[in-house]
Formats: C-alpha cells, sequence, structure tokens
C-alpha cells in the first residue's frame, strides 16, 4: 500500500480540502487550535474546495485551504515547503485580506469576524525549539488579549521529533502523519480506531487517485527534487568557489609578505629605498615605513 506525501501541495488539498469530507478538517483544525466544548467547530464550508490544477497553471497557483464554521470565522491552512524567509509577512497579508473582504463597505465593521491562519512549514522560521507557536495581538504590559480578531498559528515540521508511540494527543498525531504518511505501508495501529485519520489516509491512498491527479502529483514532487538538487548544486558550487578564492588570496598574501621580507633584508644591508622600490615592486613609502 502506498500513500502520498501529504507535504506536497496536492496530496495535502486533497486530503485537507474535500468538501465531502470534512470531518479531516474539522478534526486536524479543532486537534491544532485545541477547540474543545463549546469552543469546538462542528462543521466547515471550504471555500475552495480541491480541485485537480493543470499543471502550467501549479507556477501561479497557491494551494491553500480556506474554510468557514457556524460562527463564520475564517480559517487559511497552509502547507509550505519552499523555504520562505518572508512567510510570516506573508500570512499577515492573506489573513488580513481575508478579513478585509469579509464586508463591502467599512460601516459593516461590526459584521467582522476572527481569521485564524495556520501555516505547515518544512522548514524553522522562529528561534524557539518549539515545534508549534500561537502568535496573538496582547496589551504589551497587562498580555491580555483584548484585539481578537487575528491569530497566526505555525507547525514547524522540522522541529517536530517525536515517535509515532509518543504521539499522546490528536495534535501531535496529525502533525505526525503529515511528516510520516508516505513511509507507512499500512495505517499504523495508533491512527486504527479514530474515523478522521482513517478516512486521510484513505484519500491518501495513490491507487485510489485518477491517471491526472496522480500525473499533478509526480510533477509538484520532480519540482520540489528539482528544487532541493538546485540548493545542493549551489551549495557544493560555493564551497569550491570558496576555496580556489582562498587559494588565491592566500597565493596573494603570500607574495607580498615576500616582497616585504625582501625588502627588510635590503633595508638592513643599506640598500638606498628607491632601488629596493624597484626591485621589490613595493612602494617608496611602504619601503620608508618598514
Amino acid at each position: 500500500m502506498k500513500f502520498a506525501d501529504p507535504k506536497n501541495d496536492i496530496a495535502f488539498k486533497k486530503i485537507f480540502g474535500d468538501k465531502n469530507k470534512t470531518a479531516v478538517l474539522i478534526s486536524f483544525l479543532n486537534a491544532i487550535l485545541e477547540f474543545e466544548g463549546d469552543r469546538a467547530i462542528k462543521s466547515v464550508t471550504i471555500a475552495n474546495p480541491y480541485q485537480v490544477p493543470k499543471i502550467e497553471e501549479l507556477k501561479n497557483t497557491i494551494l491553500d485551504i480556506n474554510a468557514i464554521n457556524q460562527s463564520d470565522e475564517e480559517f487559511i491552512v497552509e502547507m509550505q515547503v519552499e523555504k520562505d524567509i518572508h512567510f510570516a509577512k506573508r500570512s499577515l497579508y492573506y489573513t488580513s485580506k481575508s478579513y478585509v473582504n469579509q464586508i463591502r463597505k467599512a460601516e459593516e465593521y461590526p459584521n467582522l469576524k476572527k481569521v485564524y491562519f495556520i501555516g505547515i512549514l518544512d522548514f524553522a522560521i522562529f528561534e524557539t525549539d518549539n515545534y508549534i507557536s500561537r502568535h496573538l495581538i496582547l496589551d504589551q504590559k497587562t498580555y491580555k488579549q483584548e484585539v481578537k480578531d487575528f491569530e497566526f498559528n505555525f507547525i514547524e515540521l522540522k522541529k517536530f521529533k517525536l515517535e509515532l508511540k509518543e504521539c499522546d494527543t490528536n495534535a501531535k498525531k496529525w502533525i505526525h502523519f503529515i511528516q510520516n504518511a508516505e513511509t507507512f505501508d499500512l495505517i499504523p495501529k495508533e491512527y486504527e480506531n479514530i474515523e478522521e485519520f482513517i478516512a486521510a489516509f484513505e484519500a491518501a491512498k495513490i491507487y485510489n487517485w485518477s491517471k491526472k491527479e496522480l500525473e499533478v502529483y509526480d510533477y509538484v514532487s520532480m519540482q520540489e527534487g528539482k528544487r532541493l538538487s538546485e540548493i545542493e548544486t549551489a551549495r557544493i558550487d560555493g564551497k569550491a568557489e570558496g576555496k580556489a578564492e582562498g587559494k588565491a588570496e592566500g597565493k596573494a598574501e603570500g607574495k607580498v609578505e615576500g616582497k616585504i621580507e625582501t625588502a627588510k633584508l635590503l633595508k638592513a644591508e643599506g640598500v638606498e629605498i628607491a632601488l629596493i622600490s624597484k626591485t621589490t615592486g613595493l612602494l617608496l613609502s611602504e619601503v620608508d615605513a618598514l
């Protein structure tokens, strides 16, 4: 049995963005945002449900999920594999745009609802060691959250080191699923009795996919492989260039030092400064300063 890599844009949206299987997304959101009891999301409408994109459109397509719950709160979920140092700013842009687009004119601002951003990153972006972080707008002195309409959550997969047996919450199980699903041959026992995870694994089964879905999935995977190859090539080339530059600089420094030593010996023997300058190629002022 072969499962797709949820970190692949197409697989991620197929698993979490199916409008007919919203229980998967609801479970993920409730787990990551720690929603329980009255706060728990009961239903969502996926604003941009999964559709197989055309390969030629992929360069200009951001594959994320925009969901709205029964309280009209909005959730933006994005999987980002390629390292982007401006990702935090991008999350601010998406969130503010989603917030503003809820109304048509300023007078309707009381109708604005909270927007949650959940970014799943296959790279590290913050200095903390925590693999999941929540960012709120707080009062600098009281630390109260009185401006509540924006919330940013980031999951940094590179920092998640837990084994599946150590994943004692659904949030940890979801992160482990996203990070490792493609490595499983069968559905692990830790997921067996949880319907939402079974549905996620079913969606990730590649042999259930259409030919078109597989073509796009493979294309995205190859593009990622190509990008990683380019980064490694640049790193190796950079090392080689650094060594070459180091050798050249070393040789140049050695020549200068040799000229200085020669000039010192000639000066000690009482040779005229002008002749030393002509012999070594050093400036008159340089020889005089020795």
